[in-house]
C-alpha cells in the first residue's frame, strides 16, 4: 500500500492558490482512480483506490500547511504504513512553474509544512515530490505570492507539470522512489 499526501491549506480562500498545488495533484489522481474524498480517521480527508493491483490512499490534511506533520503521522498510524511508503507532494519556490523533483529524503528547504512533518515523524527519510511554483515576487511578498493563483501565462507549464506529477505519483505506487526518480527527475 502507498500513501500519497498532498499538502495545502483548507478553506475556499486558499483554493486554486500556488500553495495548494499538492491538494490539486491528489485531486487529479483521485479522478484517475475513480474515487472521491471523504472524512478520514484523523485530521485529514481521504480517498482510497487501486492502481495496478496496489492499494493507494490519498490524503489531504485538514490542518493548515504548517501543521501537516500531525495529519501525516496519524494517517501513517491509521493505515499502518511505513513513512518510506508514502509520497508527500508540495509546492516549491525554488523551481520554475511545473517542474517536479523527487527525492527519497532531505531537509525542509525552508518549507514549513515539510519542517513540521520532519519534526512530528522524527525523521527526514520520507519520499517527496516538489512541484515548482516559480518565484516571481517582490522582496517581502513571498506570503502574498504563494497564496495567489497562478498567472494565465503559467497555465501551459502548470498543466504539463500536473500531468507529469500525476504520472510520477502513480509510478511511485508501482515502482518505488528510485525508479520513479530515474524516470521523472
Amino acid at each position: 500500500m502507498s500513501l500519497i499526501i498532498g499538502l495545502g491549506n483548507i478553506g475556499q480562500e486558499y483554493e486554486g492558490t500556488r500553495h495548494n498545488i499538492g491538494f490539486e495533484i491528489v485531486d487529479v489522481i483521485a479522478d484517475t482512480l475513480s474515487t472521491t474524498f471523504g472524512p478520514g480517521d484523523g485530521p485529514f480527508v481521504v480517498a482510497e483506490g487501486r492502481h495496478k493491483g496496489r492499494k493507494v490512499v490519498l490524503i489531504k490534511p485538514t490542518t493548515y500547511m504548517n501543521r501537516s506533520g500531525t495529519a501525516m503521522r496519524k494517517a501513517l498510524n491509521r493505515y499502518k504504513t511505513d513513512h518510506r511508503d508514502s509520497l508527500v507532494i508540495y509546492d516549491d519556490l525554488n523551481l520554475d512553474v511545473g517542474i517536479i523533483r523527487l527525492r527519497p529524503k532531505g531537509s525542509a528547504g525552508g518549507h514549513n509544512g515539510i519542517a513540521d512533518i520532519i519534526e512530528k515523524l522524527g525523521t527526514n527519510e520520507f519520499p517527496r515530490m516538489r512541484f515548482g511554483i516559480g518565484s516571481d515576487f517582490a522582496r517581502g511578498k513571498q506570503v502574498d505570492y504563494v497564496l495567489s493563483p497562478f498567472k494565465k501565462s503559467d497555465q501551459p507549464f502548470l498543466e504539463e507539470g500536473m500531468q507529469k506529477a500525476h504520472d510520477a505519483a502513480l509510478s511511485f505506487v508501482r515502482d518505488g522512489i528510485s525508479k520513479t526518480m530515474n524516470l521523472y527527475n
